[in-house]
C-alpha cells in the first residue's frame, strides 16, 4: 500500500477482554462466550462486544480487508467516569490505559493508543497524559462534558492548554448523552443526541473563548463529522451578529474559528462529506469509522473513497494526510517524549473543574 492508497483511521474503539473490579457505580464484565462478553452497568445490560474490540488479529484482518493501514485505538467512553472521585477516577484510567497499550502492542506500527483521562480534575488529567504519552499513546480522547460543565470549564480549558503544550492531538466524544421517553425510540439518543452534543461542543469551543484562550497549537477533533455544526454554521453566524449581548462572547464571529479544529468524515453519504470539505475546509476532514461498533463505516473511508467530488490529491489528503497532521505523525520519528510542561491557567480549588461546586453524577455512556 503506498501513500496514495494510505488509510488512516481516526475513530475507532476498545473494550478489554476482561477487567478488574473498577469500583461501585463503574462497568462490569459478563462472558457470554469465548469471543462475546456484555457490559453491565449497575446491573443492567449496556452493550454486547466481542473479540473485534479487543483482539489484535481480528482489528488487523478487518483493517485489510478495509484497505485500512492504520487505526487510532481510543476508548469506549462509559469508561471515562468522569462522575467519581478522583482517585478512583484515576485509577480507572490507569488500567484502562494499560490495558489499550496490550492491546495494541501486537501491531505497534497499526495501532495507535488513545488514553483517557480523569478529567474531573485537570492536575490529575494533565499528569495522567504526561505518564501515558511517555509510555507509547498517541495521544488523548476525552468526553464532550463533564457534568454539567462544557469544554469552555476553566478546569478542561486548563487541560486543553497542557495538551497543547505537549503536542498531544485530543479527539472529543460525545457521551452521557440525555435522556427521556421521547429518546427511547429509534436509538434516537444516537441519532439526535449525538449529532447534537458534538455540535454543543464546538459552540462551547467557539462562544465560550477556548479558542481565544488556548495555543494555536491545540490539535483537536470532533467525532461524527462535527455532528450538525456545519449545517447549522450560518444560524450560528447570524445569531453571534445579531444577539452579540447573549452570543458574542468570542472576540470574532464563528466562522473565524474554521480551521482551529478537525472532524472526522463518518456522515455516511456524499452529499453530507462534501458539506463537511466545504464549511470545515479539506484540509480538516480525516477518516473515522466508529469500529467495531454496528453504526459505523464498514468498509473505512468508504465515502471518502468513491466520492465524486474529489480530486485525487484531495482524496489523499482526507484519507491519510490530514491524519498525519492531526496525529503529528510526521515528527514522531524526529523528535523524542515531551518534556514536562507547567500547567498554565487557572485551576479550581482541590484540582476540580467544577466551577462553584461538585461535577454532576452522569449516567450511562453510549458510543
Amino acid at each position: 500500500m503506498g501513500p496514495a492508497d494510505e488509510i488512516i483511521d481516526v475513530h475507532t474503539h476498545y473494550v478489554p477482554r476482561g477487567w478488574p473490579d473498577l469500583g461501585p457505580g463503574t462497568p462490569t464484565p459478563r462472558f457470554e462466550t469465548e469471543s462475546e462478553l456484555m457490559i453491565m452497568m449497575r446491573g443492567q445490560e449496556f452493550r454486547r462486544v466481542a473479540s473485534d474490540c479487543w483482539g489484535a488479529e481480528v482489528r488487523l484482518a478487518d483493517m485489510d480487508a478495509d484497505g485500512v493501514s492504520t487505526q487510532v485505538v481510543s476508548p469506549t467512553p462509559v469508561f471515562f467516569s468522569y462522575a467519581h472521585d478522583v482517585t478512583q477516577a484515576s485509577k480507572i484510567a490507569r488500567i484502562l490505559n494499560d490495558l489499550a497499550l496490550k492491546i495494541c502492542a501486537p501491531a505497534p506500527d497499526r495501532l495507535l493508543p488513545m488514553c483517557q483521562v480523569p478529567l474531573q480534575d485537570p492536575d490529575a488529567a494533565c499528569a495522567e497524559l504526561e505518564r501515558c504519552l511517555a509510555a507509547g499513546h498517541v495521544g488523548v480522547e476525552i468526553g464532550n462534558h463533564v457534568g454539567d460543565l462544557d469544554l469552555d470549564s476553566e478546569g478542561v480549558v486548563t487541560f486543553l492548554q497542557h495538551a497543547a503544550a505537549l503536542g498531544a492531538p485530543v479527539f472529543v466524544h460525545p457521551w452521557d448523552l440525555p435522556s427521556s421517553p421521547r429518546l427511547d425510540r429509534w436509538m434516537a439518543q444516537w441519532l439526535v443526541g449525538m449529532p447534537a452534543e458534538t455540535h454543543l461542543s464546538i459552540l462551547a469551543m467557539i462562544l465560550g473563548g477556548v479558542f481565544d484562550r488556548v495555543d494555536e497549537r491545540l490539535r483537536i477533533c470532533f467525532a461524527h463529522g462535527g455532528g450538525s455544526f456545519t449545517f447549522w454554521l450560518g444560524r450560528f453566524g447570524n445569531a453571534w451578529h445579531r444577539r452579540g449581548d447573549v452570543v458574542g462572547r468570542s472576540e470574532h464571529p464563528p466562522e473565524h474559528y474554521l480551521g482551529r479544529f478537525y472532524v472526522d468524515s463518518v456522515v455516511f453519504n456524499e452529499s453530507a462529506l462534501r458539506l463537511l470539505v466545504d464549511t470545515v475546509g479539506a484540509d480538516r476532514v480525516v477518516v473515522g469509522s466508529d469500529y467495531p461498533y454496528p453504526l459505523g463505516e464498514r468498509p473505512a473511508g468508504g465515502v471518502v473513497r468513491t466520492a465524486e467530488f474529489l480530486d485525487d490529491a484531495t482524496r489523499v489528503r482526507l484519507l491519510s494526510g490530514n491524519a498525519t497532521a492531526f496525529l503529528g505523525l510526521a515528527d514522531a520519528t524526529a523528535a523524542g517524549p515531551p518534556a514536562p510542561v507547567e500547567v498554565a491557567g487557572p485551576v479550581a480549588a482541590g484540582g476540580a473543574v467544577a466551577e462553584g461546586g461538585a461535577v454532576a453524577a452522569g449516567g450511562a455512556a453510549p458510543s
